[in-house]
This record gives structure tokens, C-alpha cells and sequence, in this order.
């Protein structure tokens, strides 16, 4: 039966796609049917109608690539996109190719494509993951990518995943831009973005919200589908209330998602919700365990002082997963971090844990579902959380909404065992607030004897040797082993906004620290990255790696190394930063450093002369 002119258009934009693409010439694309043996058998009962044979749009094959077939449904009707049971395979584009895909992941790793519209701006995209013999999994955002793309996707592909990061960060911007037009204050607009992906994980409201008629309707159904996804979880009732309370602006106190807007400078809410979904969405399901949210919750800030009178400062994702190494986590760890924030470190030990597992799915679920605990006291950071832990798989259940203090709590997660502590503290912003030390102190108490925890906080907590910060440190190596403290970037909150100069410190859990202990002390001030006025601060050069496995082998080894490295018996009252001990490597220096060095003084003299 001839097909109808209109799927033609849909057809095309697909073949042109492809056709358009610089490895075009490195793939086979076929229609209908395969000259492929192997492909042709396993087709031979895949029918849509229920019998005979199955004939995709397309399937596509690319050199080098034996094991993978990418196959392609289209369907005008960009309604007809997707069913609810995803059994109508004649009727829709998601519901056919998944069907070929069944039949040819029996010897193939499958990357389904389903394409609904025959608008080339305006058509409806899915990709679905099948490996050889295990269930489909949806990846990738909501447009059509590159053959160079999805390669590097499957295979999490490290340079390209920078690509894609430093995309994530422009995009960031654009939305932040977007939100503040509509009047969206800073702390909200995270907790909107974690709302809208995870009612994008509710196969209806993927399916449907494009469709609805108007914005208010569009809002009330994007809180209720939150609500409607938290309960599929393991959450409590009270949890789920907790969340829902900084949910609901959405429908009732952000009259700008809710109205209709004329003015070509406002994003409907329908469209926030697309573009949400193909940049972070995609990048989220391509390149996982990256705390996402977090990002834009540093972005989101910039400009705002709402929580930096908290004391709130993101980890920089570099860091985290950094931590992950300085502790070489395990599969069988439990991690605990009693000053969450939005996830950040537990999504850096998921991520690291379900590498190491190597497929092992059993493991992987284990670690998802109970190895990974955390406590947060603000709500709306709670709820970012929850939600970052919600979009990598399980583990939600498992953070805490309460005080680290708190004895019920505490007695709580000692019962878990943890085995890996940790945290970046809220930074001490008036007399009043507890002292950074005290939730070290805090968060080794939770800790199993022998245990790690690593934290990030302020220099002047390891130059304390006075007050309470020396008495904090008198009580911290009576009852644990200071191992090592490494000084950090100068800038390193550079993208938060901070000017707080940084250390990180390890130590060995119940050991009290032993009289003739050197202590590992690392000079790692140059993490590579530097700062863009309009982009921030990143790792432009690609240097990280390199530097990182440098700081690690100085580390693991206890390696004195001149200008990095430094070991040093030390007691409470001793400043615990290498800047202290160090002595300085004059061999590296050249006489345009002499020369900078004095015009930047005269420079200040003749700027600040009176």
C-alpha cells in the first residue's frame, strides 16, 4: 500500500539528516529491508500487523561498528508518537521501532529512533538503547544528533562529554536569563528544573504535555505528575509532602509559568519544558551520575545572595568525583554525607561504585538502594537532592531531611556502617554558626572504625591556633588520624562567587592520631581550569587529568616532591597547610617572573597612591 505524502516529509527530514552528516560515508543505510543476512532472519517475524515480516523506515549500519544497528520508525502525526502501553505498533513511531528492536537485540545491540511531524522545527524525537539480550533504555535528548554524537554517547566518551558540559554551561545561562525574565527568583529556579525532569521521567506527561492546552493546565499538570512520580518511589508520605511544598510555586506562585505570554522575549512554559528537556534531559541520559543540577544551582545563583548567607557553597564536579579517588572507593562502600547539598558527592560515588561494579547489575542495585545515605537541613536544597538522586536511579529513600546533630539521626546512620564520610560543610558566615570542624567531627562520629572522610572547608579551620578552632582540632586528632590536607585553588568557588580560599582534609575514622604520624600535606593550587568572564571557570586546556593523577600518585605514595609536596609531624597547634613547610622551588624561576612581579607592584603603587 503506497504511504501516505505527508510520512514521506517525515522520512525525508530523517534521510536528509543523515544524508547531511560527515560520516555519511562511513554508514549503510537501508530501507525497508536489509540485504544482511542475519538482519533479514531476525526481521523475518517482526511485523507491526503481527505476522510476517518487520520493515523499519531505516536501519543503519556503520563501519566498524559489527555489533550495532541503529533502526528508524516514522510517523507523520506527531500525536502518534507514543502509547501509553507502548503496544500499538502499527499506530505509533516509539511503539514500532522498539518492536524491531526486540526482535534484533537478540543478536545486536540496537539504537531505536522514533520520529513523529512533518515540520522539520517542529517534529517529536526519541532514542532508545536495546543491548544484546537485556531491556531498552531511552537515551539521549529530543532531536536528531550526529552519528558522531551517538557514538561518543554509547561510549561515554570522555572528550566529547567535556563538549557537551561546556554546552550544558552555556545553555545554563540562556535559562538563567530566561527564568530571571520571568520572574523566577534564584533559589526556585532549580527546584523547576528538577521538577520538570522528573515528570519527564512520567512516560504520560513525555507523551502528552505537548498537547495540552494551555499554560495553567500545563503547570497544575507538571505538579501533580512530581507528586505522581515521587509516590512510584520508596518515600515516605512525609517526604514526599516536604518536597511537594517547594514544588507547588509552580501552579500557584509563579503567575509568569502560569499565563499565556504575547511577547516573543517570554519562554512559555511548554517551551521551557522542551528546551529542558533536549539540552539537560539529554545530556542526563547520555553521560550519567553527574550532578546536573547542582551546576545550574551554582549558575542559578550567581547573582543572587539568598544562600550565600547560608553558607552554601557547591563542590565544583571535579572535586567530587576527586574525592572519589583520594578514598579509592569500593563496590562495597557506604557512603555518607551529612551536609548533602544537592547530591553532588553521593552522585560522584554512585557514578564511581557502578564503574568498578562492571556490569554487575545485582551489585549495581545494591549500591543504588543501599549504600548511599545523606542529610540535609535547608528544604529546597533537600529537595534538589532527593530529586538528583531520583534521576540517577535509587538511593532517594536514603537522604535525610533533618539536622546532623540531631541524636536520632546520627543513631540512625551509625546503624548503616558507613565506610566513606564526605562533605562540604556550610561555611561559617557570623558567630552564631557552628564551626566547619564541628560537622568534620560530626561525620566521623557516623563513621565505621578505620573509615574515611575527606572534607572540603575554609584555610583558616587548618590555621586555627587559637579559640575554638585549636580546641576543634585538639578534639579531632584525640580521636581520629589527620592523614592529609591538601591546599586548594585560590579560585576554585570561582564560579560560585566565592572568594573563600580552600583546603581539603582526610582522616582516618577512631584512630586517635599516633605522636609520631607525618602528615601528607599537598601544594595543589593549579587544578588547570581558569576562568572565562562569560563562560566561567572550567577546564579549558583539558589539563584536569593529567594534574589529577599527579596529586594522587604524590598522595597514595606519601611523595615529597619540591613546590607540591610535603610530609610533617604536626599536633592541634600547628598550622595544617603546606604553605607552612614547604620550601620554595627557585629553580623553576625565570627572569620575566622577576620582571611581572615588579610591574604588578608598581602598578599598585601608582593605583592606590593617595
Amino acid at each position: 500500500m503506497r504511504k501516505k505524502l505527508n510520512e514521506r516529509k517525515t522520512e525525508n527530514i530523517v534521510r536528509q539528516h543523515f544524508q547531511s552528516d560527515k560520516l555519511f560515508k562511513n554508514i549503510k543505510l537501508e530501507e525497508q529491508s536489509s540485504n544482511n543476512p542475519r538482519i533479514t532472519k531476525l526481521l523475518k517475524n517482526a511485523s507491526k500487523q503481527g505476522s510476517g515480516v518487520g520493515k523499519p523506515e531505516f536501519i543503519i549500519s556503520i563501519d566498524g561498528e559489527n555489533q550495532l544497528l541503529i533502526v528508524v520508525e516514522c510517523k507523520a502525526d506527531i500525536l502518534k508518537h507514543e502509547s501509553k502501553g507502548r503496544d500499538e505498533f502499527s499506530a505509533y513511531s516509539v511503539d514500532g521501532v522498539l518492536l524491531y528492536s526486540d526482535y534484533l537485540s537478540k543478536e545486536y545491540d540496537v539504537l531505536s529512533l522514533a520520529v513523529s511531524g512533518v515540520e522539520k522545527d517542529n517534529i517529536k524525537v526519541s532514542y532508545f538503547i536495546q543491548r544484546k539480550g537485556n531491556a531498552a533504555e531511552q537515551i539521549f535528548g529530543n532531536k536528531l544528533i550526529s552519528i558522531d554524537d551517538i557514538l561518543a554517547g554509547l561510549r561515554q566518551d570522555t572528550a566529547k562529554k567535556k563538549e557537551k558540559y561546556g554546552e550544558l554551561l552555556e545553555y545554563s545561562q540562556t535559562l538563567n536569563q530566561q527564568l530571571q525574565t520571568l520572574k523566577i527568583i534564584g533559589s526556585q529556579r532549580s527546584v523547576l528544573v528538577s521538577g520538570v525532569l522528573i515528570a519527564l521521567k512520567n512516560q504520560d506527561f513525555y507523551r502528552d504535555y505537548s498537547g495540552l492546552s494551555s499554560n495553567k493546565i500545563l503547570a497544575d499538570t507538571l505538579v501533580s505528575t512530581i507528586k505522581e512520580q515521587l509516590k512510584t518511589e520508596d518515600l515516605q508520605d512525609d517526604k514526599i509532602d516536604i518536597l511537594m511544598e517547594n514544588y507547588q510555586f509552580i501552579a500557584k506562585k509563579a503567575p509568569s509559568l502560569t499565563k499565556s505570554q504575547k511577547s516573543k522575549d517570554f519562554k512559555t512554559l511548554r517551551e521551557l519544558i522542551n528546551d529542558i528537556d533536549e539540552n539537560i534531559n539529554g545530556y542526563v541520559r547520555t553521560y550519567k551520575y553527574y550532578d546536573v543540577l547542582g551546576q545550574f544551582y551554582i549558575e542559578f545563583l550567581r547573582y543572587s545572595n539568598s544562600d550565600r548567607s547560608l553558607g552554601i557553597v557547591l563542590t565544583p564536579p571535579h572535586i567530587t568525583e576527586f574525592f572519589t579517588d583520594v578514598v579509592d572507593i569500593k563496590t562495597d562502600d557506604i557512603v555518607f554525607d551529612n551536609c548533602t547539598g544537592t547530591g553532588g558527592f553521593l552522585v560522584s560515588s554512585m557514578k564511581k561504585m557502578i564503574e568498578k561494579c562492571k556490569g554487575n547489575l545485582s551489585q549495581e542495585k545494591n549500591i543504588k538502594q543501599r549504600q548511599l545515605y545523606g542529610v540535609e537541613y535547608q528544604p529546597n536544597m533537600y529537595s534538589l537532592a532527593v530529586s538528583n538522586m531520583f534521576l540517577h536511579g535509587d538511593g532517594k529513600s536514603n537522604i535525610l531531611y533533618g539536622d546532623c546533630f540531631d541524636k536520632d539521626i546520627i543513631k540512625t546512620i551509625k546503624k548503616k556502617r558507613p565506610t566513606i564520610g564526605f562533605l562540604n560543610p556550610p561555611y561559617k558566615t557570623d558567630k552564631t554558626n557552628r564551626e566547619e570542624l564541628e560537622f568534620i567531627l560530626n561525620n566521623l562520629e557516623c563513621l565505621a572504625k578505620h573509615g574515611q572522610c575527606v572534607a572540603i572547608i575554609p584555610m583558616s579551620c587548618a590555621l586555627a591556633q587559637k579559640g575554638e578552632g585549636l580546641r576543634l582540632k585538639e578534639k579531632l586528632l584525640q580521636k581520629h588520624t589527620l592523614k592529609a590536607v591538601f591546599s586548594m585553588p585560590n579560585e576554585l568557588f570561582k564560579n560560585s562567587k566565592v572568594g573563600v580560599v580552600a583546603c581539603i582534609m582526610v582522616f582516618e575514622a577512631h584512630i586517635p592520631h599516633p605522636a609520631n604520624k607525618k602528615t601528607f600535606f599537598g601544594y595543589f593550587k593549579d587544578d588547570g581550569f581558569f576562568n572565562k568572564k562569560t563562560k566561567g571557570r572550567f577546564d579549558y586546556d583539558k589539563k584536569w587529568d593529567s594534574i589529577k593523577n599527579n596529586w594522587l600518585n604524590l598522595y597514595v605514595n606519601t611523595e615529597e616532591k619540591l613546590g607540591f609536596s610535603k610530609t610533617k609531624k604536626v599536633n592541634a597547634d600547628d598550622e595544617w597547610c603546606a604553605e607552612a613547610y614547604m620550601e620554595t622551588d627557585y629553580s623553576t624561576l625565570k627572569q620575566d617572573d622577576f620582571q611581572d612581579v615588579l610591574k604588578k607592584y608598581i602598578a599598585f603603587n601608582v593605583l592606590n597612591e593617595n
